[in-house]
């Protein structure tokens, strides 16, 4: 029972402390992709431009151009540096190298800390890390291997995000307001890219300087780390003002966590087509996903030629879309799946075919698009809009797969599909050097076949049935208690946006 302060405290809260928690996830999440983002709008304001270079695309869009460089132009010349299209791609890049690295081992120290400090203390690196990134700049005249440096020790610090939250809302969520919390935690993504790309490019346009970006989410992101310390805890038993309601509650519809070790099926996991065909298919959206939103940017200034403002605003604004369609998606699939109309299996493949067809097409109606900037902002709107409908497609299909090992699958999709925000930062870089339209049509290009090929792979070897491996232990006497409940998770999880 809760007594003195404590008991006065808790009276303060009238939300209880699940939702709060599940507000805070979601600004984590929210600032994790702004920090994350913030340098893809403004790399475009910090080199020096490359003039020259645009006699060699016949086709770029001339009449716009001199807004560009004057956008540029307002900057100080000592702030702008002669970083190369490769060296570009490493510094977008290197953020990944970080984030790759801490993915499962961040799961693993959650599982066993608790997710309130793993996720906060990463944040917190992060966020330090991203406001000190303009001193580091000035500080080695603009040398690039250092910002390298300084991006890969912020990725380090975010790759603990998801997997602690993860564990938070196993601990805190009960499984009837799982999607509906879920939802909106992990909706921040799509929020923070929105958030990100376009109040970067109001505030780089409105100082004449790119350093306030960094400075501004750096901030930002520390005052967050205050506040999660403050307010939110691992589980309902740590938090010390919790109303004695609230955590009955919580007792009696959040299933205990077993004490007991699972030996996980590594070799039947490792030799499964459907895990394989999993895997890549979130390959195959990660390398969409990271062309759009680390290249984006650099695309509407190098081909579109937008100034610094504009292209905050309307490269953000596929995001928009996608957020829109990522939750009525998720509910339709959910709709669909309760009446009968589709099988798991079925739903999976339809939504993750739309999800991969939809932008590859569209990507590219926005390659040809000619000098129609808006036309181009339209085709790639339309095209993140049908991504959104990934996350009901196979982004959910590890609980379908394996109830009780999802979340060690889930870290193995995640940590290879990772990968691709190392590769495709670079290839963009070394395919664009001369920041021409044909040079963007063919990277374009590659992710029409990438999309492609792994969307196929995924429709013949992937599945929505429970794998036979999923049941390995059979020491666990909650295995079929566990297995029903898992049916229900993995129907309304489609709604939830991972």
């Amino acid at each position: 029972m809760l007594e003195g302060w404590k008991l006065a405290v808790s009276k303060l809260f009238i939300i209880p402390q699940r939702y709060i928690l599940g507000i805070m996830g979601f600004l984590a999440v929210v600032n994790a992709y702004t920090m994350r983002v913030v340098l893809s709008v403004a790399i475009t304001e910090m080199v020096q431009p490359m003039i020259h270079n645009q006699t060699l695309d016949t086709h770029s869009c001339i009449d716009d151009w001199d807004l560009n460089i004057t956008s540029v132009h307002n900057m100080k010349a000592s702030n702008l540096y002669p970083w190369t299209s490769r060296q570009q791609g490493l510094i977008l890049s290197s953020f990944y190298w970080g984030y790759v690295i801490t993915h499962i081992p961040g799961g693993m120290i959650a599982e066993r800390f608790g997710g309130k400090y793993s996720l906060g203390l990463g944040m917190l690196c992060t966020a330090l890390f991203t406001f000190i990134t303009p001193f580091v700049i000035y500080a080695t005249n603009g040398n690039w291997v250092w910002v390298v440096v300084v991006r890969i020790l912020e990725g380090l610090g975010e790759g603990t995000t998801f997997p602690a939250l993860t564990t938070l809302l196993a601990n805190w969520v009960p499984l009837k307001e799982r999607s509906k919390i879920g939802t909106l935690v992990y909706a921040g993504s799509q929020i923070g890219t929105v958030v990100g790309n376009s109040v970067s490019g109001a505030l780089i346009a409105a100082t004449n300087d790119w350093a306030i970006v960094f400075y501004f989410f750096g901030a930002i992101g520390i005052v967050w780390f205050i506040l999660w310390t403050i307010l939110c805890y691992p589980n309902p038993d740590a938090h010390p003002f919790i109303s004695d309601k609230e955590k009955t509650y919580l007792a009696e519809h959040i299933s205990n966590i077993s004490s007991k070790e699972k030996v996980i099926p590594w070799r039947a996991i490792l030799t499964s087509a459907p895990i394989w065909a999993l895997v890549i298919a979130q390959i195959g959206h990660d390398w969409g996903f990271f062309t759009m939103v680390t290249d984006l940017p650099k695309y509407m200034k190098d081909v579109l030629h937008f100034n610094v403002k504009q292209n905050g605003i309307w490269s953000s604004v596929p995001y928009i879309l996608m957020w829109i369609i990522s939750m009525s998606s998720g509910w339709f699939c959910d709709w669909l799946i309760h009446k009968g109309h589709m099988r798991i299996s079925f739903a999976r493949k339809f939504f993750t075919t739309l999800a991969s067809m939809g932008p590859a097409i569209f990507i590219m109606a926005a390659a040809y698009s000619g000098c129609d900037r808006m036309l181009a902002v339209g085709m790639f709107t339309i095209a993140m809009g049908f991504m959104g409908t990934f996350y009901c497609g196979m982004k959910v299909n590890a609980l379908d797969l394996s109830p009780n090992y999802a979340g060690t699958i889930m870290a193995i999709v995640n940590g290879i599909g990772g990968l691709t925000g190392i590769i495709v930062p670079y290839l963009v870089g070394a395919l664009t050097e001369n920041h021409t339209a044909a040079e963007w049509q063919l990277v374009f290009w590659i992710a029409f076949g990438v999309f492609l090929i792994t969307n196929s792979i995924f429709v013949l070897f992937g599945s929505g049935e429970v794998q036979k491996w999923n049941n390995n232990d059979q020491k666990e006497k909650s295995v079929e208690a566990g297995n029903a409940v898992s049916e229900e998770i993995a129907m309304k999880v489609c709604k939830t946006v991972i």
